[in-house]
């Protein structure tokens, strides 16, 4: 029998529980979904169409969130837009790493990623020791969700993979002159989920998925929030570092690469990045060609 100290406990336990995992949420669809899906909707012209680049795909016994591998093609130039999920199974990671090698110039993703030569050489003592909080949460996350860590898992020291993203400088440059900090996105980003009445998950479901060690209960809970997140994040275009100043850098790179003569990219970056990101290689005259779906979640429901 349970004695009413007990009880007290355990109801405390959960309100911690909840608003940590909260604040956690909150972050999580920033990173994951772009750190970061959607249902059929008949075509769209060009001008029109709306992407998506992660969705939940669901059949009898599984649920799976997918992330989008989509082609494009200018002048002899291909261009595929592969949406990253920053915690994902491991197999999706090692489907990535096979379809990267088949590219001449992979962009990829990382504030900071021009020190990854460096990174290489460090023993693996001194990069525990160079680890930054948002590291140690993605971690956790991985860890509660019995997945795998992108920055773990990817192999980013190939050569010809070509850091396209801010570095450590620049970012924090840029956002000291937006008055932007990644915790105010992450708070407008839901603040805009609300005003749009996007369905969140059940933060009970989650706490109990949570104490009970569940990853599939969890992952479950999540997945139809961080498939929204790219539409969500996409919102908030034309006003942020995390997003626009990130994707013009990415961009910049791509057409010094194209100026160099190379001929087919893969660009490697969160989901949330591409709504904005395809707007603009529309507008530079890329053609959308091909659509692949790859799983990065695999729930099973009997589970």
């Amino acid at each position: 029998m349970i004695d009413c100290y007990s009880i007290i406990a355990r109801a405390s336990t959960f309100v911690t529980m909840e608003r940590m995992f909260l604040e956690r949420y909150v972050l999580l669809v920033i990173m994951m979904a772009g750190m970061a899906f959607a249902e059929n909707a008949p075509p769209l012209s060009l001008a029109e169409e709306k992407e998506d680049f992660i969705r939940v795909e669901s059949l009898e016994k599984k649920k799976f969130l997918q992330t989008a591998v989509i082609q494009y093609e200018k002048g002899g130039v291909q261009v595929d837009l592969i949406g990253a999920v920053h915690i994902a199974d491991e197999g999706y990671y090692k489907e990535l790493n096979k379809r990267f090698d088949d590219y001449e110039v992979l962009l990829f993703e990382m504030v900071g990623g021009e020190s990854i030569k460096k990174w290489a050489k460090m023993s693996k003592k001194k990069r525990q020791e160079n680890v930054s909080a948002l590291a140690l949460a993605y971690e956790g996350m991985a860890k509660m969700l019995d997945l795998g860590l992108q920055h773990h898992e990817i192999d980013y020291f190939k050569p010809h993979f070509v850091h396209a993203d801010l570095t450590h400088q620049e970012f924090t440059r840029m956002q000291n002159e937006r008055n932007e900090t990644i915790f105010g996105y992450a708070v407008k980003a839901q603040r805009e989920n609300e005003k749009r009445n996007v369905k969140q998950p059940s933060s009970w479901k989650l706490m109990v998925a949570m104490l009970a060690k569940k990853p599939n209960s969890i992952k479950r809970e999540l997945m139809e929030s961080l498939a929204m997140g790219d539409e969500n994040m996409g919102h908030l275009s034309g006003e942020s570092v995390i997003i626009d100043d990130r994707n013009a850098k990415c961009l910049e790179v791509l057409e010094k690469q194209v100026k160099a003569g190379k001929k087919h990219f893969g660009i490697f970056y969160g989901a949330a990045h591409f709504p904005a990101m395809t707007k603009s290689l529309v507008e530079l005259g890329y053609e959308k060609k091909k659509t692949v779906w790859l799983n990065a979640w695999e729930v099973d429901l009997e589970k």
